[in-house]
C-alpha cells in the first residue's frame, strides 16, 4: 500500500511530483490540497471541541454552584489535569510522527505496534503521575494558591485520578486513528458521549445537588466511555489491518520510543502549561479569587479556541507525515502553506467574534458581577492570544509531522520560560500591572516563538526531510516487520 491512500491528483506518489505541479496554478492546488486538508481537520476540530468541552461544560455547571467550587474544578483543570493532559498528549504525539510516515510508506502493519508501545509507555507514565494529584494541595499551595483554593481543588484532584489513565489510552489510540485518516470515528464517538455529559452533568451537579462530586463521576465515566467506544471500534474492524491483535514487538525498541515520546512531551508540555502558568500566577495576586475565576473563564474561552487549531495541527502533521513518509517533499511544504493561511484566517474572525461578545460571554460561565467584570476587561487579551494561537499550533504540527520536536523544544525554552515569564512577572508585580500585565509579558514569549518557527519552516529543505523520514520507517521496523 505505498504511498498516500487520498489520490486526489494534486501530485502523484512519484516521489517528484514536478510535472503534475507545473500542470496546476496556485489557485487550483490550494484548493485541491484544501479539500484533503479539510477531510482531516473537520473532524479532527470536532472531536477536539467535543473533548475539550467536557471540562469546559463541568467548569460551567461548577461555576453556578459557587466561586469556591469554580475556581477549584478550574485550578484542577488548568494545572493538576492540565499537566497530565500536557505530558499524555505530548507522549502519545510521539506516534503522529512514527504512524503518519510508516503510513505514507505503506508500512501498516507496524500502526498497531507502535500504538501498543505507546500505551506501554503512556500507562507506566501514568504512575508516576499518580503523586502529584495525591498530593496537590501542598504542591499548589507552593506555588502560590490560597489555602482554601488549593484545598477544594485537591479534592476534586484525588476523584479524577482515573481520567489520567484514561488520558493514557486515549491519546496513542487518537493518534493511531488519525494517521489512517479515521476521524470521522473519533467525532461521532465524542459527539454521543459530550450529548451523554451534558445531560448528567446537570443532573448530577445542580438537580441533584452532588457539587464536585456530581463533577467528577460524570467527566470520568465521559472519559472512560470515549476510550471504550474507539478501543471497540478498533478491535471489531482491525482498522483495515493495522490493528493485528497484541503482539511482543510492542515490547522491541522500547527505549529509542521513549526517548521520541519524551522529546515530543517536552515540546508540547512546554506550549501547554505556559498558558496553563497564568492561573498559577495570578493566584499570587492580592485578593485572587475573582481575577482567578476571571483568568479561568478567558482561558476556558481560550481553549475552546485552541482546539481548532488543535485540529489543524493534527491535519498538519498527518499531511506532513504521511506525504515525507511518500517521499513527496514538495506536497508536504504546500501543505504547510495552506494550512498557515487557513488556520489564521479563521484566527481572525474567532478574535473579532470575541472582542465584539466582551460585555456578553462572561455571563455564561458565572453569575458575579465582579468576576464577569474583570473578565470583559481581559477580553482584548484574550482576542489577541486567539490570534496568535491560530498559527503557533499549526506550525508545532508542522515539527511534529517531520519529526523535529527536540528543536521546537529549545526554541519553547527560550521564548516561553526565559523571555515570556519573566517579563509576565515583571509586568504584573513589579509594575503592579496585575492579572493584564502577567498576560501581556507572557503574549510577548507567543509573538517570539511564532516568529522563530516562522523562520525554521521557511528555510527548511523538504527533500532532506524526506529522505530522512525513510531512514525513520526503516529504524523503527518498517523494513524488518512492515509489510506492503
Amino acid at each position: 500500500m505505498g504511498g498516500v491512500v487520498d489520490d486526489t491528483p494534486l501530485l502523484v506518489s512519484n516521489h517528484s511530483g514536478h510535472e503534475d505541479e507545473k500542470e496546476l496554478g496556485f489557485i487550483p492546488k490550494f484548493r485541491i490540497e484544501s479539500q484533503k486538508l479539510w477531510k482531516i481537520a473537520g473532524p479532527a476540530i470536532f472531536t477536539a471541541l467535543c473533548q475539550y468541552s467536557l471540562g469546559a461544560l463541568t467548569q460551567t455547571f461548577t461555576g453556578f454552584v459557587g466561586e469556591l467550587e469554580l475556581a477549584a474544578v478550574s485550578v484542577e483543570n488548568s494545572v493538576v489535569a492540565g499537566l497530565a493532559f500536557g505530558v499524555m498528549l505530548g507522549m502519545g504525539s510521539a506516534l503522529e510522527t512514527l504512524c503518519g510516515q510508516a503510513y505514507g510508506a505503506g508500512q501498516i502493519r507496524m500502526l498497531g505496534v507502535y500504538m501498543q508501545r505507546s500505551w506501554i509507555i503512556l500507562l507506566t507514565t501514568s504512575l508516576f503521575l499518580v503523586p502529584i494529584y495525591v498530593w496537590s494541595p501542598p504542591i499548589l499551595e507552593l506555588i502560590g494558591e490560597t489555602d482554601e483554593i488549593s484545598e477544594a481543588a485537591g479534592k476534586f484532584a484525588i476523584w479524577m485520578i482515573p481520567q489520567l489513565f484514561a488520558y493514557a489510552l486515549n491519546f496513542p489510540i487518537q493518534k493511531f486513528l488519525q494517521a489512517q485518516r479515521k476521524v470521522f470515528v473519533m467525532a461521532y464517538i465524542s459527539a454521543a458521549v459530550l450529548v451523554l455529559h451534558a445531560v448528567f452533568s446537570w443532573l448530577l451537579i445542580l438537580k441533584l445537588g452532588w457539587g464536585l462530586t456530581g463533577a467528577a463521576i460524570t467527566l470520568n465515566t465521559s472519559w472512560w466511555l470515549i476510550v471504550i467506544g474507539q478501543l471497540l471500534y478498533i478491535f471489531i474492524t482491525k482498522s483495515d489491518g493495522a490493528w493485528s491483535g497484541f503482539s511482543m514487538l510492542a515490547f522491541a525498541d522500547l527505549w529509542g520510543f521513549v526517548k521520541l515520546s519524551l522529546a515530543s512531551a517536552v515540546m508540547l508540555c512546554l506550549e501547554f502549561w505556559y498558558l496553563m502558568v497564568l492561573v498559577v500566577i495570578t493566584g499570587r495576586l492580592a485578593d485572587p479569587l475573582i481575577p482567578v475565576d476571571a483568568i479561568s473563564i478567558c482561558m476556558n474561552i481560550q481553549g475552546w479556541d485552541a482546539m481548532i487549531a488543535l485540529g489543524f495541527n493534527a491535519a498538519i502533521s498527518v499531511r506532513v507525515s504521511n506525504e515525507l513518509g511518500a517521499g513527496n517533499a514538495k506536497v508536504a511544504k504546500f501543505a504547510v502553506i495552506v494550512v498557515s493561511i487557513t488556520s489564521v484566517s479563521i484566527g481572525v474572525v474567532c478574535m473579532a467574534i470575541v472582542l465584539g461578545t466582551r460585555d456578553y460571554f462572561p455571563y455564561l460561565f458565572t453569575s458575579s458581577e465582579a468576576v464577569a467584570e474583570e473578565t470583559t476587561q481581559l477580553a482584548t487579551l484574550l482576542g489577541i492570544t486567539v490570534l496568535l494561537n491560530s498559527l503557533q499550533p499549526v506550525l508545532s504540527g508542522v515539527a511534529v509531522g517531520a519529526g523535529w520536536q527536540s528543536v521546537v523544544a529549545y526554541i519553547n525554552i527560550g521564548c516561553y520560560y526565559i523571555v515570556g515569564l519573566p517579563a509576565g512577572i515583571l509586568l504584573g508585580f513589579t509594575f503592579a500591572f496585575g492579572v493584564e500585565g502577567i498576560w501581556s509579558g507572557m503574549i510577548g514569549g507567543i509573538c517570539l516563538q511564532t516568529i522563530i518557527l516562522i523562520v525554521v519552516t521557511s528555510i527548511t529543505n523538504w527533500n532532506t526531510e524526506a529522505e530522512q523520514a525513510e531512514s525513520r520507517v526503516l529504524k523503527w521496523g518498517g523494513g524488518r516487520y512492515g509489510e506492503h
